[in-house]
């Protein structure tokens, strides 16, 4: 019997999101719920797979890793790509590799959410009362009015900006390919990305991690924000530079960030990040949401079946 190991499913719901019983005569299925520790330990538990599925890029799949594994043949990951998947080792070991569909924009709520956060303390306040606390502290900031940065107006840039424009918000855009004409038909102003960074109120990043894009926010971006300003990153922790930020939080050099994603997944624990009070974190919410999952695991079983029927589908090249 064929052996499929499911990464990463740290809520440990992947069997309960999809029928799988067309492959359950053929594929013998391990599901992990806990990250590995290191490249090595990950070699080391998935010697013996011939399918493995990768939950986004939770677990990466360079050359060394591929290479590793002799008895891999099927590779899946959720969604239509993932950038930490070697697509040419892949190729070169005859291991094929399928994506999944996935379901609206869920990133945009975690990037509102983290921004409502910053602004109006909501989840500070329900603490608060909850432990005890008599009434209110906070004087929250309304986005109706603000200036809303977006760093990459693509698909879900635009999502974002039109619900920007929904609260109220003017919004301004940038990134390395856009034009004033594609910032207009996306629902926002271009503007350079020194003006983004000068005059946005809330700057929220929708970038693809690439070699352009890592590092793309660095000390002389932040040094341009208002001291009353906030950075939210939904897209990828590498794209801005993390020693950077954290100084410029530190420095109360702007007001705050609202982070879901990291240089280093999941967080560590001894992480500056977790102890500043002008933070917001998440463990990388933006693509868990049921609707996506419930998307994500029936297409598994299928890319399976397809694979063991001699036709896969969703093939990534």
């Amino acid at each position: 019997m064929i052996r499929a190991a499911i990464l990463d499913d740290y809520q440990n719901v992947a069997m309960t999101f999809a029928d799988w019983s067309p492959i359950a005569k053929d594929v013998e299925i391990k599901v992990f719920t806990e990250p590995f520790k290191s490249r090595d330990e990950a070699i080391k538990a998935l010697q013996g797979f011939a399918v493995i599925v990768g939950m986004r890029e939770r677990t990466p799949f360079p050359r060394a890793v591929i290479e590793a594994l002799p008895d891999l043949k099927l590779l899946i990951t959720t969604g239509a790509k993932n950038n930490s998947f070697d697509l040419k080792a892949a190729t070169e070991r005859d291991v094929t590799v399928c994506g999944t569909g996935g379901f609206g924009s869920p990133t945009t709520g975690i990037a509102f959410g983290l921004m409502l956060e910053l602004t109006r303390r909501i989840g500070f306040e329900n603490a608060r009362l909850k432990a005890g606390a008599p009434w209110q502290v906070t004087i929250g900031q309304d986005l109706e009015g603000l200036t809303l940065g977006v760093l990459g107006l693509g698909k879900l840039g635009q999502r974002v900006a039109a619900v920007g424009k929904a609260f109220g918000m003017k919004t301004i855009a940038w990134s390395q390919n856009l034009t004033p004409e594609k910032a207009q038909a996306g629902g926002a102003t271009y503007v350079s990305k020194e003006e983004l960074f000068s005059t946005a109120d809330i700057i929220t990043i929708h970038l693809v991690l690439s070699d352009r894009s890592r590092g793309l926010v660095g000390a002389k971006d932040l040094n341009h924000m208002k001291k009353t300003a906030y950075l939210i990153n939904t897209a990828r922790g590498p794209i801005v530079d993390e020693k950077a930020l954290v100084a410029a939080l530190q420095g109360k050099q702007i007001a705050g960030a609202g982070l879901d994603v990291f240089d280093v997944e999941p967080l560590p624990l001894d992480h500056p990040y977790r102890k500043m009070d002008n933070v917001v974190i998440t463990p990388h919410l933006g693509y868990v949401s049921t609707q996506n999952y419930a998307r994500y695991f029936p297409d598994i079983v299928a890319d399976i079946r397809g694979w063991l029927d001699g036709k896969p589908v969703r093939v990534i090249s």
